[in-house]
């Protein structure tokens, strides 16, 4: 009997039987709505220039593709390996962000932010949120103390400076966003007391302010900002996607103008509305009800990134956890706000929906820490 019940015990404690099913049906969920809409926002303009009309779909659903196939690679490792090796992941991503800015890197739309290969472009500060959320919790979870002290936050801080500062020089200050997240999500989920919290704040604004000084922030972020915060000096004509992208999800009512019927989308008026904009082909070709579909799935995805933050039982999984539930959260919030019009335009992707292979391969991996996480917490 005991021997039967020993290997019950050991046959409950296996991974695989500990599947978050919830969080991979939602993610897929995500990615699948993301290739009709794409399809839906480039189809008729390339059709316009005798292209096949499914190319960036196509190129999309590669990504999809591959990303699953990485999700299941990273969920195959105990996520612990990870924090052994978290050292040699940050370095190869510091490497491939000064790689970036060299002859080897591309820069197709001024900002110089992408390797090219053929067809494909790879982003390497897609690679760095991942990479930045595994070193800051492998570092603090090695503290000994109750709560982080002031040292460990300014050595998590300098560590998370150096990606922050090579994304920021792209320029890139959607990602830079996202980068400060995170290490701030797994800084107040580790217990830092909100001193340390309010001089890591004032340390950020006298760097931003530098940063302005030495005309580092370029002078279309300048004007976007300008704009933003006050419209009636759009000079510049910066609000024009933002006006549009309002216009395009306010004229899909309730339940929208029908798959691949909305007038904006269909007419190009919202520039970038495969990749940063893709939200308002959502919102007006499947209204209100669309658009708060997207949204559940990602309350979702959110509540179950925070669980299984909550029912780690060791300190880098509830670091690194909170730090994904960081990134895929202000990825959002930011991506949607700017739609809306709440937020300034900074270039940041919907994850799973918007246009990119790098993203897409990003957010899976993502997914797949969260799992291998949730899947190993009994052993």
């Amino acid at each position: 009997m005991d021997l039967v019940a020993g290997r019950v015990w050991a046959d409950e404690r296996r991974p695989i039987r500990h599947l978050d099913p919830v969080l991979l049906l939602t993610t897929m969920l995500l990615a699948v709505a993301g290739l009709f809409l794409v399809y839906s926002a480039t189809n008729r303009s390339l059709r316009t220039l005798h292209l096949d009309p499914g190319t960036f779909v196509k190129k999309q659903f590669t990504a999809l593709v591959l990303g699953f196939v990485m999700l299941i690679v990273v969920a195959t490792f105990d996520y612990r390996f990870y924090k052994v090796y978290a050292g040699f992941i940050y370095a190869a991503t510091i490497v491939a962000l000064v790689l970036v800015r060299t002859p080897l890197g591309s820069s197709p739309s001024g900002a110089q932010r992408w390797f090219t290969f053929g067809g494909f472009q790879l982003t390497p500060s897609e690679f760095a949120k991942i990479a930045l959320a595994v070193m800051v919790a492998a570092v603090l979870s090695e503290i000994r103390t109750v709560e982080p002290t002031l040292t460990d936050v300014l050595r998590v801080t300098l560590i998370g400076m150096v990606p922050m500062g090579l994304v920021f020089i792209q320029p890139d200050i959607g990602t830079t966003i996202v980068l400060v997240a995170i290490v701030v999500g797994i800084l107040v989920v580790a217990g830092t007391r909100a001193k340390h919290l309010a001089v890591l704040a004032i340390t950020a604004l006298l760097l931003l302010f530098g940063a302005f000084q030495l005309n580092v922030i370029k002078g279309y972020q300048l004007d976007r900002i300008r704009a933003f915060l006050d419209s009636s000096n759009d000079t510049q004509g910066m609000n024009y996607n933002r006006n549009q992208a309002e216009i395009a999800i306010g004229s899909g009512g309730l339940v929208g103008q029908g798959y691949l019927n909305g007038r904006l989308t269909n007419l190009d008026f919202v520039p970038e509305q495969h990749t940063d904009f893709i939200f308002t082909v959502a919102g007006e070709e499947f209204g209100f009800v669309g658009a708060a579909f997207i949204l559940a799935l990602f309350a979702i995805l959110m509540w179950r990134a925070i669980r299984i933050s909550f029912l780690s039982k060791d300190a880098f999984g509830t670091y690194l956890a909170a730090g994904i539930a960081a990134l895929f959260a202000i990825q959002m919030f930011v991506n949607v706000g700017m739609v809306i019009g709440i937020m300034p335009i900074t270039g940041i992707p919907l994850p799973f929906v918007s246009y990119g292979g790098s993203s897409m391969l990003a957010d899976f991996i993502a997914v797949g820490l969260l799992l291998n996480i949730h899947m190993r917490r009994f052993t």
